[in-house]
């Protein structure tokens, strides 16, 4: 499970402007921790300088090193030309079929595991690649607004499960909505410091 992550005083920015300005936190082992932004506040910066994709400019992170990572981006990166049940196994091949047809039920997608992914909906996928991530073998999940595009009903539903799912473990959700961080049972709230506030 590993221990707290520090992060330490971390900038970036993008052709000179500021995106993140100076931010520190801990991020406690084996609970949720939502990060909360205005719209274009650094939010996916973070995490992606956290997950290893972007470079921070200055600071430092500590005790990510080893950790597996699994992780939703806003968009679904699945593979249109598998299934389902395909997709969810390209992250975890030792998943039987009756597991992944139990975890695709769970979030209202019985009956679906053997249908192209190309052939669903929006939300359809949005779960799709929302249970991929979290059937994935992983220490620490990264969860950038994974619940957009849901509606209300199929929303409680998938949170309900992906708690489920976490409890116990590392999670950093990245959400504008506070009801989420609810939802997920978030230990703390993460208000990124806007560089306007500074000036």
């Amino acid at each position: 499970m590993g221990g707290t992550i520090e992060v330490q005083h971390l900038c970036k920015a993008f052709g000179g402007k500021p995106v993140l300005c100076d931010f520190s936190a801990s991020i406690p082992a084996g609970a949720v921790t939502a990060v909360m932004a205005p719209s274009g506040g650094g939010k996916t910066t973070l995490l992606r300088i956290l997950m290893g994709l972007e470079p921070a400019d200055s600071g430092a992170v500590t005790g990510l090193a080893g950790l597996r990572q699994s992780a939703v981006f806003q968009e679904d990166r699945l593979c249109d030309n598998l299934s389902a049940a395909a997709n969810i196994r390209l992250v975890n091949p030792t998943l039987s079929p009756a597991q992944v047809e139990e975890a695709l039920a769970a979030v209202g997608l019985e009956n679906c595991a053997g249908q192209p992914v190309s052939e669903f909906s929006g939300g359809m996928r949005r779960r799709t690649a929302i249970l991929r991530a979290l059937l994935a073998p992983w220490d620490i999940l990264f969860l950038d607004e994974p619940f957009k595009g849901l509606d209300p009903g199929t929303k409680e539903r998938v949170m309900a499960d992906t708690r489920r799912r976490c409890t116990g473990r590392t999670v950093l959700l990245v959400t504008h909505d506070l009801g989420e961080t609810q939802a997920l049972g978030a230990v703390q709230v993460l208000r990124l410091p806007q560089p306007e506030a500074r000036l």
